[in-house]
């Protein structure tokens, strides 16, 4: 390599060091979380040599697919009852809105009562009026347990007022409006 070739590249590494926004405003992962993620993707996969992943009732692609089913499942019978639910499809991991401050204790505490554990999020990990509840799905909840979760948080939702959109009208009625019609 030329000498020239050799001063270029040092300029170019010393440029990207002081204007890269990755490297001014965040810290790069460190070699051990890194290799703990390829690590963690592989056993998830199959991929190890083991059965670390898959357990006596699923293989690793089943408690992926059953994850899927599951959190989609439960994602629109929230949104069904009237909860704004974000985060994407297919996530297990699903933030309540509950906005008002004065409603997080309300709700985690009622839910509890319930044997529902819930996480709530609030300020200062999001701004003041954007307070969550966090529930996570996993491939081991049955669909009992699933709809066992819906009812509690759907009647704790009533209690605390965090349901903010009209529920879906349930079959029956749906079934009598027929009806009538």
């Amino acid at each position: 390599m030329s000498l020239k070739f050799l001063l270029f590249l040092k300029e170019l590494i010393q440029y990207l060091k002081y204007t890269c926004p990755a490297h001014l405003y965040a810290t790069s992962i460190s070699p051990p979380a890194a290799e703990q993620i390829v690590s963690s993707i592989k056993v998830i996969l199959g991929e190890d040599g083991s059965s670390r992943g898959a357990d006596l009732y699923f293989s690793c692609a089943q408690k992926l697919a059953r994850i899927r089913e599951n959190s989609n499942f439960f994602r629109s019978e929230l949104q069904k009852m009237g909860f704004e639910v974000l985060g994407d499809n297919d996530s297990p991991v699903m933030p309540i809105m509950l906005y008002n401050p004065a409603k997080i204790p309300a709700f985690s505490r009622e839910c509890l009562k319930q044997n529902v554990a819930v996480v709530t999020v609030a300020f200062p990990a999001t701004p003041l009026l954007l307070a969550r509840a966090r529930i996570c799905i996993s491939a081991s909840h049955t669909r009992e347990d699933l709809v066992k979760a819906l009812e509690v948080i759907s009647r704790v939702g009533d209690l605390v007022g965090i349901k903010y959109f009209p529920a879906e009208p349930k079959k029956q009625q749906q079934e009598e409006r027929i009806k009538l019609e």
